[in-house]
Formats: structure tokens, sequence, C-alpha cells
């Protein structure tokens, strides 16, 4: 270990605690005396031992109880607790394993033998911590790499943007007087600003953590609400289709939340025809309940299917990244980010697979019924 070990010896019999204290301190381990169960649990908290070698047979406060003790307290239920003790029977061993132990060292003690486990266990506890500290960096630098990709994602955004805003503006005062010309540059003027102002508003969504208030609302409105958007935004869409077996099943949620959600994923089955694309571009709608319960009761499956071009083999495993997108236009790449971001906050998800038939299904999961709760859980 980085640096040296300590280990709790707990024993009410003072000999073999000093024979265990000067063989321990031979391998170069720190050894923290106990003489009752009471007295371990004392220097438990005190010291935050590394491993804990525990005598079952103390008079008060038994090992076992020590040990269930530790069991209860979370943060030192994961110190390993090795049995020290004159039972050699089956039974004593399923006990001590029973309440938490890792392992039984049996009297008289073969101090070989015991260095030998202690050792063991050390490098448990040393693997263990460098995991959790692996986790730690990952973790860290996974943050730290999507903090970048927004970052550089919102200005490489926003720069496009705004010089597409400039860009009008120059076209404006070039032809003040013109009206007809000044009135179609100040519309795209208009749906540029519009677009950063949408960035800005996607940007904000990702950052609630807290569950919004939810009221229930019929299903066949959530659908029909978020299709009128839909259609309203995509000039031209086709119809979609739609196949709603629950009708009018009360769903509670969060409505601009829920709609802006699934409105996202259509937007994203249109476009995944691709901008050569000529024709149709189907897109169907299926919602229906899973066949087993949640953590909150029923929930509901919304399946989004397109037969566009699939999904692009650079992106599947990054499509939920902020700004990922195998389209080069201004202003996407956050719209599966946000659509499941809003799902998670309100104890849904969202999840896209390749359909085997060609194209690309969507499947959006939202609990109907919500229990009273205040923090996104994870």
């Amino acid at each position: 270990m980085s640096t040296q070990p300590k280990v709790l010896v707990a024993d009410d019999q003072p000999v073999n605690v000093q024979l265990l204290k000067r063989a321990l301190e031979r391998e170069q381990i720190t050894v923290i005396a106990a003489y009752s169960g009471q007295d371990a649990l004392d220097l438990v908290e005190r010291e935050r031992p590394d491993l804990i070698l525990l005598d079952v047979m103390m008079p008060e406060m038994d090992g076992i109880e020590v040990c269930q003790r530790l069991q209860q307290n979370s943060r030192h239920k994961n110190i390993p607790v090795i049995f020290i003790t004159a039972r050699s029977s089956k039974e004593g061993r399923l006990a001590g394993l029973g309440v938490g132990a890792v392992d039984y060292i049996t009297k008289p003690i073969d101090l070989d033998e015991t260095i030998a486990r202690v050792h063991t266990q050390l490098r448990v506890v040393q693997v263990n911590r460098e995991m959790l500290d692996l986790q730690r960096r990952l973790e860290e630098a996974r943050r730290a790499a999507s903090i970048g990709a927004i970052t550089q994602g919102i200005a490489h955004n926003l720069n496009n943007l705004l010089g597409v805003v400039l860009g009008y503006l120059d076209l404006i005062k070039t032809h003040a007087g013109k009206p007809e010309v000044v009135r179609s540059n100040a519309d795209n003027l208009d749906a540029a600003i519009q677009r950063i102002v949408g960035i800005i508003r996607q940007l904000t969504s990702l950052v609630v953590k807290s569950r919004l208030p939810t009221i229930p609302v019929p299903l066949d409105q959530l659908i029909e609400g978020t299709l009128r958007r839909f259609l309203a935004e995509q000039n031209h869409a086709d119809p979609v289709q739609i196949d709603n077996t629950l009708g009018s099943l009360a769903v509670h949620t969060h409505v601009e939340m829920f709609e802006d959600a699934l409105n996202k994923v259509l937007i994203n089955a249109r476009e995944s025809y691709g901008e050569s694309h000529v024709g149709p571009r189907p897109i169907s709608v299926r919602a229906t309940l899973l066949p087993e319960n949640g953590p909150e009761g029923r929930v509901l499956s919304i399946e989004v299917r397109d037969r566009g071009r699939g999904i692009d083999p650079l992106v599947r495993d990054h499509m939920f990244e902020p700004f990922i997108s195998s389209k080069n236009t201004v202003g996407v790449g956050m719209g599966l980010t946000v659509a499941r971001h809003s799902l998670r906050n309100m104890g849904g998800d969202l999840v896209v697979e390749p359909h085997p038939e060609g194209g690309v299904i969507a499947i959006l999961t939202h609990p109907v019924e919500r229990r009273k709760r205040t923090t996104l859980q994870h």
C-alpha cells in the first residue's frame, strides 16, 4: 500500500494482542489495540483502520455484535473484519460470515498463516481503493470532456449564428431603401435569433436537476399537442402515423418538457432521411405500456420509428453527447441530449436503436403515476 496500513486488533486477552502486535509490526503494519468490544468500536470511529482482527469471544459485547454494529454504520461497513475464534465448527464460521466477516482465524493462532491472510485482505483493500479512485478520475475526466464539448459546441454554433445575424444586418443596411428586401432579410434575421434563443433554452434545460411539478394529462392530448408543434415547426413535414391503444390514459407529467422531448425525437426521425432524400418521410408513433412496472408503477412506452438512413456508425456510441451530429447545419446536435435529460428528469429514459428492417426506433419511457419526490434520482 502507498502508506503504512493500519490494523485494529481486538481481543480481551492482552497476551494475544501483544503477540499479534509484534508480528504485524515486523511487517511494517501499524497496530491499534483494543481489549473490549466497545473499545474496538470507539477506536474504529477515531482511527479508521484498514482491517480489523476481531476476537469472537469477549465479555459484555462479543465480536459478533461488534461486527453487526459496524455493518449498520455506512462509514465503517466496508472495513474488512477477520474473526479470531476458538470455534472451528462449520456453524461458527457461517455465523461469523453471516454478519459480515471476510475470513476466519482459529486459535491457537498460526502467525505465518495469520500474516498471510492479513496481507491478502490488505491487498484487496488497496485494489478497492484504487478502483474507486479510478472511477472518480474517470468521472472527472468525463465531466471535463463533456464541459469541453459543450463549450466548444456552444462557441461554434453561436459564432456561426452571429455571423448569420451580422450578414443579414449588413444586407438590411445596404438595401434600406427597398422595403421588400429589408422585410425578407428581417425575417431571416429573426429566424437566426430564434435559433440562438433555442440553443440557450436547451442549455438551460440541461442544468435542471430538480424534478418539476407534474399534472395528470390525457395521453392523446400530449401526443396531439406534440404533433401540432412538430408540423408547425417542420415545413412540409409528412403526417405522422399514430397507434395509441391507450387512448386518454392520464399520464402525470410536465407538459412542456414531455412535448419538447417527444418533438425533438420526431425531428431527429425526420432528419434521419437526409437532406438529399426525395419523397415521403414516413414516421410512426406507437404508445403502449411496458409489461413490467417500474419503481413508480406503470410505465408508458412511446416508440418513434423512421425508415431513414439508420444510425451513422461514427456517432452511434456518442449520439447523446452534446453537439454530436452527422449533419453539418448550424445549431444542431443537442436534440437527443436534451430529450434524454428531460425524460430522465421525469423518471423515464430514451433509448435509440437501429431497426432490423432499416431505419431507427427511438423508445421513450415515462412513469404513468408519480410519487412525491423533489430531486432527480440517478
